[in-house]
């Protein structure tokens, strides 16, 4: 026989993550992302590599209690977003990886459509980041910040793949 009752699993699958969490070092809060995470993949390894910065998740929190546009690289990251949590607070969501104008501007650059849409953000005023799918977004962001263009109040960086998702990810360490 097996469980049915979805609160129960969720429930027994988090208390076996959490026995797995036991000896790491994230506070509380970092704790509950990275349980999120490994519940979500399914993918153990979470628990030594997530990186907090700073005081990230404060900040990130904080920010999103403000309200404003959270940029995601793709619908992937948009749709892995709880949507009914979001409700609760003032912002709201925008990826442009399929509208027109990205792919214009993807030509005219020479570039991804993922860091032409970063552009597009960053030229509509947004200053809070999801990548969870192109390296070539969180390359282009941070070339943005050092250049002075956008200043964000949080950059979520967990771009996929083999081809500068590693070297994306370290850029955005330092």
């Amino acid at each position: 026989m097996y469980t049915k009752n979805p609160m129960e699993i969720e429930n027994r699958s988090m208390d076996i993550i959490e026995e797995a969490m036991e000896d790491t070092a994230y506070s509380q809060k970092e704790k509950v992302i990275v349980k999120r995470m490994i519940h979500a993949t399914g993918d153990f390894e979470y628990r030594k590599i997530i990186d907090f910065r700073g005081a990230f998740v404060e900040k990130a929190l904080d920010s999103i209690e403000e309200g404003g546009v959270i940029f995601t690289d793709s619908k992937m990251a948009c749709m892995g977003i709880n949507k009914r949590a979001l409700s609760k607070t003032k912002c709201s969501l925008k990826y442009f990886i399929d509208d027109e104008k990205t792919y214009a501007l993807s030509k005219e650059l020479n570039t991804t459509r993922a860091a032409a849409a970063i552009e597009i953000a960053v030229e509509e005023g947004i200053d809070m980041f999801v990548i969870g799918n192109a390296p070539t977004a969180l390359f282009r962001l941070l070339e943005l910040v050092k250049e002075g263009k956008v200043k964000p109040r949080f950059i979520v960086g967990v771009p996929v793949g083999f081809v500068g998702a590693a070297e994306s990810k370290e850029l955005l360490r330092e």
